[in-house]
């Protein structure tokens, strides 16, 4: 029997099918198909971001990121199949989503834990105003000293890469404001795809990916954190740390048919976030012109359709335990 750590590490089957060209182009009414199956501001380079706390995050908070960001949240529940979180939390009274975004993970756990009171966190207002009655959004910035009164019994993080300068406090932090026994949950994804067979080396992607960390790295707050939570989180001094990883292909091109639907939206993620990803931190912190900015972004489109290239990104669901005593 194949264990789940064995699974996780598995190579992923290249589709190559009759039907895998077909399958692989997106048509509009697709497109429209799977948008519609999840349901005072800065202006730069045609965007909009938050003003509060003005240039803390690289992400842009429009219209077309909010729409790339809800598509994200149905990709990773496809991706846990059906699954909000992995940690063993019970019945929590005390709930805090850290980054929240548009607030739809916080949303759904809302709802199915009615008894629970839910905060969410962000930078942006950018949540709805008709939200389940146990449920709270505020603006707030995670990296500044947390200030809440009580103890959460579960802390959940999805999508801080490039957010967080100094990690070790913000893990102190979750610490402290977890009751005895209480859970932190982070959920982060790699910003260098990679392949299994090699197909993407000497391609753009050679570019995307070391660009990426180094544009983290001099805006001072790296996106390595995908392969450093589960050691940061234990030396904070969280118990019983679990690390699951996940593949999260690029486009349908694995045989797996699951993993083909989650490649399908990844793709539309990758395609609608791309220009909010960079925009900002490479004009800004690389000192890219824009002009160059365009061109590799149109490159890196064209990479996602190409079914030649099997990229993949890795993404890390790590969980921990405040100690009882």
């Amino acid at each position: 029997m194949t264990t789940e750590a064995e699974a996780e590490a598995e190579i992923i089957v290249v589709d190559s099918g009759e039907e895998y060209s077909s399958n692989y182009t997106f048509t509009d009414s697709e497109v429209t198909s799977l948008r519609s199956s999840v349901v005072d501001y800065i202006y730069e380079n045609g965007r909009r971001y938050h003003a509060y706390h003005a240039g803390a995050y690289w992400g842009s908070n429009d219209e077309k990121s909010i729409d790339a960001m809800d598509i994200c949240h149905f990709m990773y529940s496809l991706l846990l199949h059906g699954q909000l979180y992995l940690a063993p939390i019970g019945s929590p009274e005390r709930v805090l989503d850290v980054g929240t975004g548009t607030g739809a993970w916080a949303m759904e756990f809302a709802d199915l834990h009615p008894t629970a009171k839910v905060i969410g966190t962000d930078l942006s207002p950018i949540q709805p105003n008709f939200v389940p009655p146990n449920l709270t959004f505020e603006i707030d910035d995670c990296c500044d000293e947390w200030m809440y009164r009580d103890p959460f019994d579960f802390i959940h993080v999805r999508g801080l890469y490039g957010s967080v300068a100094d990690w070790d406090k913000f893990y102190e932090q979750a610490l402290k404001h977890l009751k005895p026994g209480g859970y932190l949950e982070q959920v982060e994804m790699n910003v260098a795809p990679t392949s299994d067979d090699g197909s993407t080396n000497g391609t753009i992607y050679d570019k995307w990916g070391p660009a990426n960390l180094e544009s983290g790295d001099k805006f001072g707050k790296s996106f390595r954190i995908v392969d450093e939570s589960k050691q940061r989180m234990i030396d904070a001094g969280f118990e019983d740390v679990v690390e699951r990883r996940y593949k999260l292909p690029i486009g349908p091109w694995a045989k797996d048919k699951h993993l083909k639907t989650l490649g399908r939206y990844f793709r539309l993620v990758c395609e609608e976030s791309l220009e909010m990803w960079v925009m900002m931190l490479w004009t800004k912190v690389l000192g890219w012109p824009r002009d160059e900015v365009e061109v590799t972004l149109a490159e890196m489109r064209q990479a996602f359709r190409n079914p030649n290239l099997h990229a993949y990104a890795n993404v890390t669901v790590v969980y921990g335990r405040k100690p009882e005593k």
